[in-house]
Parts: C-alpha cells; structure tokens; sequence
C-alpha cells in the first residue's frame, strides 16, 4: 500500500456521484474485476443510485474520495451493501459490491471503503453476514476480503462471461464477529 497516497474520505454516495461510478465501473483495470457489463453511463448509475438511496431502502452505498490535483475532491471507488432479497428470513444478510479505480488501486481505498461497510454492518445495520461474489482469479480482491473476516464457502464452475470466456468466482461469506446481544440492566438500589 502507498503510504505516500493523499487521505482517504468515505462518505454516503449521493445522485451526484452517478457520473464517478460510471467513470469507475467503465475503468478498463476494473471492469474485469467486476460481474458488470461494459459501456455503462451515467444515466444507468442515476437510476441504479436513485433506486438504492430511496427512503426507506436498507441499502448502504459508500463513495470514497481523495483531494485531486486542485485540491478538490475526487471520487475513486465505490461500495454497497444491499439485501440479499425480499425474504424474511434472509434479513439477517447483505451482499457487498466494491470498486476502486484503477488509478486509486493498492493506496487503502479498498481498505478504506470495506472497513466503512462493516463497521455499519457491524455497529448498526444489524446485519450477521455479508455475501460476495469475486472472480477466483482476483487475488488482491481475494485478500482484502479475507483481512476482513470473508471466507470461502464455495466455488461456482463457468459463473460469469468475461470478455469472451466463462470464468469461475468464489462465493464469501463473513459472519458478525461478534453479534449483539441485550446489555444487563444495572443493577436498582
């Protein structure tokens, strides 16, 4: 990791952010990290952002920044939590979706934005496990996750079409590290 690398700003991603994810997701040293398609737009992150910060919606999306050259700040990656679906019996889980620009790769940005979603998964969105899905060849991915706890529960055969051929991805897990638990009322004189 770059120790040199300006600091490092998470934040909850806003509508504003839709053109960085497009630029992001559309990064030719990250899209073949990731189970997206090529050419996204922005008008495709608007909706997808839109969508994913509604009132009332249990997911978590994260944008982390850095000053650019002027000072301003700048987007280099991204990250969600989102619910594994509508069934009450799957609450209890999230999935994760992380990327960081190419630019911005191995200067803790990833570091950075995993430790934002599990600290909120952990601390407060009563979350017990996270789920991700990473392209078994992805080793530096494959290590982030595994510093955060993620282990490997599978793997999937022929998951995913990746310019031209069927790749395999490994399916992680994380469990709460150490699930909440009802505080012993003190004790009345």
């Amino acid at each position: 990791m770059n120790t040199d690398a300006p600091p490092i700003t998470v934040r909850r991603a806003t509508l504003a952010d839709a053109a960085a994810f497009a630029r992001i997701m559309g990064d030719l040293q990250v899209l073949p990290g990731l189970l997206q398609v090529p050419y996204t737009s922005e008008e495709l992150w608007k909706a997808k952002l839109t969508e994913s910060l509604a009132p009332g919606k249990p997911d978590l999306v994260l944008a982390a920044e850095r000053p650019g050259p002027d000072g301003s700040p700048v987007v280099v990656g991204n990250a969600g939590l989102h619910p594994c679906g509508p069934s009450v019996r799957r609450r209890h889980a999230m999935s994760v979706g992380i990327a960081v620009g190419g630019d911005a790769q191995g200067q803790g940005v990833g570091t950075a934005l995993m430790k934002a979603l599990c600290d909120w998964a952990d601390g407060w969105g009563h979350v017990l496990r996270l789920e991700l899905s990473v392209f078994a060849d992805n080793a530096r991915a494959i290590g982030l996750y595994q510093r955060f706890g993620f282990v490997r529960e599978g793997v999937h055969r022929g998951y995913a079409l990746r310019d031209g051929c069927y790749v395999d991805t490994w399916s992680m897990a994380r469990l709460h590290p150490s699930p909440p638990r009802i505080e012993a009322a003190a004790e009345r004189a």
